[in-house]
């Protein structure tokens, strides 16, 4: 179909298309209402503020490597020095210690797990020392002679040392589980915890059996 051309009675031309109306199409776009918008902001909101919580809890909560692996070189060094000395049925100055049967024959046996026999040893001092697997029960530094972490023999703190805490709790622990069989105070049990900056701590637990008596 196309266009007529009409001619009037006063000659006049008039053009009529045949073709419809043309309607514009509306299209509708789609969108978000300011309520979808503010809720939207609001969850947003808050899971940004839990997740910047979690991170601080986390890094509160985690120990710095180098710390825990000074306060792992601490416990191992303060384990080895205990475990390394004699387990005596007598302390070792005790003039029955190399002649003793059982605790029983001793003047000061060491057959307590709360602090050195006699209590006038002192790991700080050089002429009087711990000389006992079982004086290093309770040990704690720092305390009242060490205000630090203390090398043997001497109560001046190490200086790189400072903010670690070192405690030693001990516990006999024969006649029962892999020592059944063995005699109580025969098996000593040792637990050195090291506390450290920034939440660094270390446990290491190790075992001395009485094995030579005597010496």
């Amino acid at each position: 179909m196309g266009n007529r051309i009409i001619k009037t009675s006063h000659h006049c031309l008039v053009t009529v298309s045949s073709h419809p109306f043309h309607r514009h199409s509306v299209t509708k776009h789609g969108g978000f209402s300011l309520v979808e918008l503010v809720v939207f902001i609001t969850i947003i909101s808050i899971t940004i503020a839990g997740v910047i919580g979690a991170l601080n809890y986390l890094n509160g909560h985690s120990a710095d490597p180098l710390a825990r692996k000074q306060a792992l070189t601490i416990a191992e060094s303060m384990l080895q020095e205990a475990i390394q000395m004699p387990y005596t049925y007598c302390d070792p100055d005790d003039v029955k210690a190399e002649t003793a049967t059982s605790e029983a024959d001793c003047v000061v046996a060491q057959n307590s797990a709360t602090g050195p026999m006699p209590s006038t040893e002192s790991r700080y001092s050089a002429t009087n020392p711990l000389d006992n697997v079982a004086d290093y029960a309770g040990l704690q530094m720092p305390d009242a002679n060490c205000a630090g972490i203390c090398r043997v023999g001497d109560a001046t703190p190490v200086s790189n040392l400072t903010g670690y805490q070192v405690a030693i709790a001990m516990a006999f622990v024969g006649g029962s589980g892999e020592f059944a069989g063995i005699p109580t105070n025969d098996v000593l049990q040792v637990r050195v915890t090291v506390v450290g900056p920034t939440n660094a701590r270390v446990v290491l637990t190790g075992y001395r059996l009485r094995y030579a008596p005597r010496i």
